[in-house]
């Protein structure tokens, strides 16, 4: 059974259960506006549906509901922070706030973060420099999924590459998407519905491609089966490319700030006990009126979407999409008529409440 909830109906559910985690009043809503947007946005692997996870974690002790974030470098446009296993919302919001408000003063600013936690969408914050009429960009590194080009054993995160951009069309221009063909996520989503994963996604370690939803997940874990990169399983398709991207996140999100990479985010040590996840994030903010007139930079960039859209159409298609668009039409659907909760997660929610002694009714 499908449901549809009031977005703010929602919204408080998420709230209440991040306060009710110990999670500050003005921190839970970040998070939960983080998720909410990712909802609005038709991303159901990063909204409502990964609430029970940070529940989860909370319960673990490897998520700590106060964030405590240490800045270890600033100087000028740049700044280094230890986000101490904190809300990945919290340290991402105020990260690339920060990063905004640097590129007010020098042009560009940017945010190297360590040890910290799953963040949401990436869209979100390049999202955030958009509206205040800045380029944004935003990287993450996350738990091992990815096999390297002609391997098999799980090293990279999906770790998603997310641009921003103001346009003069009624949206702006936003790029979210992982270096995988797909995202663990996604395969979340199907497993709650109960379905199976599409064939070209996930290589076992065999070297062959796996449909079986639960099992990826837990071979996912186990190291016996990978994600492919973007491009697929060969060079002839493109994966170099998207396992090279990967890699650059990777770099970005690690590097940088002297953080943890590769296996040591896996969420496990060596006997298989839950730990923190020790993820790092990059994030940037352009000021566009350092190198142009924000409504030329906005024309230009609205009239390159408007060829795109306007372009010849493959004889079995209707329409040609840009990045944002799409998003930008579900808004307004989800919106009207509220968010899709399935069973799986109508029960996570049920679990939840009853847990923590919420008063609430979904």
């Amino acid at each position: 059974m499908i449901r549809k909830i009031k977005i703010e109906k929602i919204y408080s559910l998420m709230q209440a259960v991040f306060t009710g985690c110990g999670v500050p009043e003005d921190d839970a809503k970040i998070c939960a506006d983080v998720l909410i947007t990712s909802d609005l946005r038709g991303i159901k692997s990063h909204g409502s549906g990964r609430l029970k996870m940070y529940y989860d974690r909370f319960k673990d002790g490897i998520l700590f509901p106060e964030t405590k974030i240490d800045v270890i470098r600033d100087m000028a446009a740049i700044s280094v922070w230890d986000g101490n296993h904190g809300m990945g919302h919290v340290v991402g919001h105020k990260a690339m706030k920060t990063a905004i408000e640097k590129a007010k003063k020098y042009g560009i600013g940017a945010v190297a973060v360590r040890n910290s936690t799953h963040y949401g969408i990436a869209g979100y914050y390049a999202l955030m420099a958009a509206k205040e009429n800045m380029i944004g960009l935003s990287y993450t590194n996350a738990r091992p999924s990815i096999c390297p080009l002609f391997g098999i054993t799980p090293m990279l995160g999906t770790n998603p590459i997310a641009f921003g951009a103001p346009s003069d069309l009624e949206y702006p221009f936003v790029y979210d998407a992982a270096t995988s063909i797909t995202q663990r996520g996604k395969i979340e989503v199907l497993d709650r519905a109960n379905k199976p994963t599409p064939e070209g996604w996930v290589m076992n370690y065999k070297g062959e491609t796996s449909t079986d939803t639960k099992q990826i997940l837990k071979d996912l874990i186990a190291k016996k089966a990978a994600l492919l990169a973007l491009g697929g399983k060969e060079e002839e398709t493109g994966g170099h490319k998207g396992y090279g991207l990967a890699m650059m996140v990777e770099i970005m999100s690690a590097a940088l700030q002297n953080g943890k990479y590769l296996g040591d985010l896996s969420g496990f040590d060596e006997e298989g006990k839950p730990v923190t996840h020790n993820l790092g994030h990059y994030f940037q903010a352009i000021n566009i009126e350092a190198f142009t007139d924000v409504e030329d930079f906005k024309k230009i960039t609205g009239d390159i979407m408007r060829q795109m859209q306007n372009s010849a159409l493959r004889p079995d298609k209707n329409r040609i999409w840009v990045a944002g668009e799409k998003e930008f039409e579900i808004e307004k659907e989800v919106r009207a008529n509220g968010v899709e909760v399935n069973d799986a997660l109508y029960r996570n929610m049920q679990i939840m409440i009853e847990e923590l002694g919420l008063d609430f009714e979904i």
